[in-house]
């Protein structure tokens, strides 16, 4: 059984910093690319951005690039997002998965970005 869980969240003002974490189980992990998603209030989900089997970035959304960082750890079936220079357009809840959204959604991190 396929298991998510993400961590990380919580409350920054605009130009912070916050690094989420995903917990991955249930799957050969080193295997799958992994990505991020977010969802803000009143919007759809959205792809932030994926990472490789390798660690390699494969895709970023434009609104992202220069600012987060997606990386992973095999030996610790960890995917990472490192997001810098937040902004409150960032804010919403954060999620990972694989790029197609293949397995159950976890719970999120919320994400808050205000002064």
């Amino acid at each position: 059984q396929v298991r998510l869980v993400e961590s990380g969240g919580g409350w920054v003002q605009p130009g912070g910093s916050l690094r989420l974490s995903c917990a991955a189980s249930g799957f050969t992990f080193s295997d799958r690319h992994m990505s991020w998603f977010r969802a803000a209030p009143g919007r759809e989900r959205e792809l932030v951005a994926t990472v490789t089997t390798t660690g390699d970035t494969l895709t970023e959304a434009d609104f992202v690039k220069g600012r987060f960082t997606i990386s992973r750890d095999n030996a610790k079936k960890l995917v990472y997002l490192q997001m810098n220079s937040l902004r409150p357009e960032d804010t919403g809840v954060y999620y990972c998965n694989h790029p197609t959204k293949l397995w159950p959604w976890g719970r999120g991190t919320q994400v808050t970005v205000s002064s």
